[in-house]
């Protein structure tokens, strides 16, 4: 495999959920020809300690993220919603993870 060849493919953004966590966490980002590929070398690279129980990978290309320079009108509105952060409620014991 050539550099051009490596540059081409489109680049996937890696998340592996731990076998102690309940979330995958991005891990990193890689070039692959397809998902299936993109699969097994993130395996390879991200989970060589067999730390990982799931991975997931998402073409970079179809994230759509927010601009950190629009932060103020995009969560400043949730601050006076005290309903969104239910911080004052009993949580019962056999609800579990939240």
């Amino acid at each position: 495999m050539n550099a051009t060849t490596l540059k081409d493919w489109p680049l996937w953004e890696v998340f592996v959920r731990s076998k102690q966590g309940i979330e995958h966490k991005h891990c990193g980002s890689l070039h692959a020809a397809d998902a299936a590929q993109a699969l097994h070398m993130a395996r390879d690279v991200y989970t060589r300690r067999q730390e990982g129980v799931s991975i997931w990978v998402v073409p970079s290309a179809k994230i759509t993220a927010s601009n950190p320079d629009d932060k103020g009108e995009l969560f400043d509105p949730a601050s006076d919603k005290i309903y969104r952060h239910p911080s004052f409620y009993e949580i019962p014991d056999e609800v579990g993870h939240m």
